[in-house]
C-alpha cells in the first residue's frame, strides 16, 4: 500500500508540474501574440503613402480643340423679281465663276410693265417736243400785242414740266431695265453651288422661292471655298497665345493621318461668361477643295511653356477650406500640408507656381483624412502606377509632334502663304 501511495504521489506531482508548465507556456505565447498584435495595430494605424517629386514643366503645351469650318464667302441668292423659274443651269456642287447664270425667270407681268413704261416715255417725249415748239413760238411773239408776257411764261414753264416728265419716264424705264436684268440669277463671285432650293415652274419674288415646301427660301447658295475660315473656342488659360503668327494644324475625320496648316486671323477679344472661352478665327488654304464648309475638324495648337515652372499630377492635389494644398512628407515622416498657387492645367498635370520646391516628397493620391503633422510610412510605388509622370508626358509630346511632322500635308500648289 505504501508503494502504491508513493507512486500515486509521484504521478500527481508530475501531472501538476506538466499543467503548470503548459499553463506558463500558453500564457507566454498569448503574451507574445498580444504584443505582436499591438505592434501590428500601431503600425497599421500609420497611413501608407506613395511619394513623387515635382518635375520641370514641358517646353511646349499641346492643345487640341474642336473646330468648325465655314466658307470664306457664302451668299444665299434670292430673286429680285416676281415670276416663274424658267430653267436652272447649275446644280449642287457645280463650280461657277462670277456672273455665271444659275437660273432664268419668266416674268410676263414685269415684261408688260416694261413695255408700258417705254410707251409712257414715248408719250412724254412727244408732249415735251410739242411743249418745246409751242414755247419757242410764244417766246417769238413776246413783246408784241399778240400775247401777254404771262402767257409766254406759262408756255415756257409747261415745256420745263414736260421735260421733267420725260426724265421721270426715263428713270422708270431704266428701273424696269434693271429689273429685266434680274430675270437671270447670276453668281456673285467664283465658288461652288452648295444648295439649289428651286425647280422649274416655282413661283418666286423678292422674298425667295415661295414654292419650296411652302416656305420662302433662297434659290441658290454659292460659297467661295478656295480659302476657308475655321472657328474654334479657345479656353481662357491659352488666350495668351492668340496673336499674329500663331500656327495651328487641322485634322479631319475623312482624311485620317493628314494635316492641314492653318493661320491665326483674329479673335473676339472677349470671353464667353458661360464657357470662359474666346471665339477664334483661323484661315486655311483650300485650293484642292479637300475641305468643305460645315465640316468638323480637330485644331491642334502648340503653345510655348516655361519649363522652370514645376508640375505635379492632378491626383496629388488636395482641395479643402484652406484652399488648394499638397501633402509634403518631411524628414521625420510627418505630413506638412502646404498651400500652393496653381498655374495652367496641362491635362493630366498642373503647374504649381509657388508653395513647393523641386526636392519635396509629395504624397500622390492622398486620402481625404490625411492631417497636418500626421506620421506616415512611405512605401514603394506600384509598378506602372507612379512612374516618372513628367518623362511619360514629354515622351508622348515628342511622339505627337513627330507624327504631326511626318503626316504634314504640304500646301497646295498656288496657295498663298
Amino acid at each position: 500500500m505504501a508503494g502504491f501511495s508513493r507512486k500515486t504521489k509521484i504521478i500527481t506531482i508530475a501531472v501538476v508540474i506538466g499543467i503548470v508548465l503548459y499553463t506558463g507556456i500558453e500564457l507566454m505565447q498569448r503574451h507574445d501574440t498580444v504584443h505582436e498584435l499591438a505592434k501590428e495595430a500601431i503600425e497599421s494605424s500609420i497611413p501608407r503613402v506613395q511619394c513623387i517629386q515635382p518635375q520641370p514643366g514641358p517646353k511646349v503645351r499641346n492643345l487640341i480643340l474642336p473646330g468648325d469650318i465655314y466658307a470664306w464667302y457664302q451668299a444665299p441668292i434670292y430673286a429680285q423679281v416676281s415670276g416663274y423659274v424658267q430653267k436652272w443651269y447649275k446644280d449642287y456642287g457645280a463650280t461657277v465663276q462670277a456672273g455665271d447664270v444659275l437660273a432664268t425667270i419668266e416674268t410676263p407681268s414685269l415684261d408688260a410693265e416694261y413695255e408700258a413704261a417705254k410707251a409712257n416715255l414715248n408719250v412724254a417725249r412727244t408732249r415735251f417736243e410739242l411743249a418745246k415748239v409751242t414755247a419757242q413760238r410764244w417766246k417769238a411773239l413776246s413783246g408784241t400785242k399778240a400775247v401777254s408776257q404771262q402767257e409766254v411764261d406759262v408756255q415756257v414753264a409747261n415745256a420745263k414740266v414736260q421735260k421733267a416728265l420725260v426724265d421721270a419716264a426715263s428713270h422708270e424705264v431704266a428701273r424696269y431695265e434693271a429689273l429685266q436684268a434680274f430675270k437671270s440669277i447670276r453668281s456673285p463671285f467664283n465658288g461652288v453651288v452648295t444648295s439649289r432650293l428651286t425647280d422649274i415652274g416655282d413661283f418666286v419674288n423678292n422674298n425667295g422661292d415661295l414654292s419650296h415646301q411652302g416656305k420662302a427660301t433662297e434659290l441658290f447658295t454659292v460659297a467661295d471655298i478656295q480659302r476657308l475660315r475655321v472657328f474654334v473656342n479657345v479656353p481662357q488659360d491659352y488666350s495668351s497665345i492668340l496673336k499674329p503668327g500663331l500656327k495651328a494644324e487641322l485634322t479631319a475625320l475623312q482624311y485620317p493621318g493628314r494635316i492641314f496648316k492653318a493661320n491665326f486671323l483674329t479673335s473676339a477679344r472677349a470671353f464667353s461668361v458661360a464657357t470662359r472661352t474666346v471665339t477664334t478665327e483661323l484661315t486655311v488654304d483650300n485650293v484642292s477643295h479637300l475641305l468643305w464648309p460645315g465640316a468638323f475638324v480637330r485644331v491642334h495648337f502648340i503653345a510655348p511653356s516655361d519649363p522652370h515652372v514645376l508640375i505635379v499630377p492632378e491626383q496629388a492635389l488636395i482641395f479643402r477650406a484652406q484652399g488648394m494644398q499638397l501633402a509634403v512628407v518631411g524628414s521625420d515622416n510627418r505630413i506638412k500640408l502646404r498651400n500652393i498657387e496653381l498655374g495652367n492645367n496641362l491635362g493630366k498635370t498642373v503647374q504649381v507656381l509657388s508653395g513647393i520646391s523641386k526636392t519635396d516628397r509629395i504624397v500622390n493620391n492622398p486620402s481625404a483624412g490625411l492631417l497636418d503633422g500626421q506620421v506616415v510610412k512611405i512605401v514603394e510605388s506600384t509598378p506602372g502606377y507612379n512612374d516618372d509622370f513628367h518623362a511619360t508626358e514629354q515622351a508622348t509630346s515628342k511622339t505627337d509632334a513627330a507624327a504631326l511632322k511626318q503626316n504634314s500635308v504640304q500646301p497646295d500648289e498656288g496657295q498663298q502663304p
